[in-house]
């Protein structure tokens, strides 16, 4: 398992409503420059060629965002993750699942990332 932590506060799916309603060019160039700094701290990640599983653990400094915008993030993650050649794609084919927690510690906001290769197993009937 490889842990990964993005200490920023990344954009709620509210944040990003407003951009895309105020200018789409505004939008894109928001989702460019939120890629470009999770690139910064999944740079060193190497390239997963299994499938992969990633938890995610969303820290918050204050409880007033709903936990649906605040893990809205992961889009940007998932696609920041294809954008560095960390996974060929964010289909099914690759990312086998995700799961979600949430803390609330004052003064912090982050999220920390563990993601590992899951490997597929052969079902075997019985019978």
């Amino acid at each position: 398992m490889i842990i990964v932590e993005i200490p920023e506060k990344l954009p709620s799916c509210n944040d990003y409503i407003r951009a895309c309603r105020a200018n789409k060019e505004y939008a894109a160039k928001m989702k460019r420059q939120i890629e470009q700094l999770i690139g910064y701290y999944i740079i060193e990640l190497p390239r997963f060629n299994k499938p992969i599983k990633i938890h995610f653990n969303w820290i918050e400094g204050t409880q007033k965002r709903d936990l649906d915008n605040i893990c809205f993030a992961k889009k940007f993650i998932l696609d920041a993750l294809v954008k560095y050649g960390k996974i060929s794609d964010d289909n099914r084919k690759n990312v086998y699942s995700f799961t979600d927690t949430f803390e609330y510690r004052k003064g912090t906001t982050k999220v920390v990332l563990e993601i590992e290769e899951w490997e597929k197993r052969k079902k075997i009937k019985i019978g």
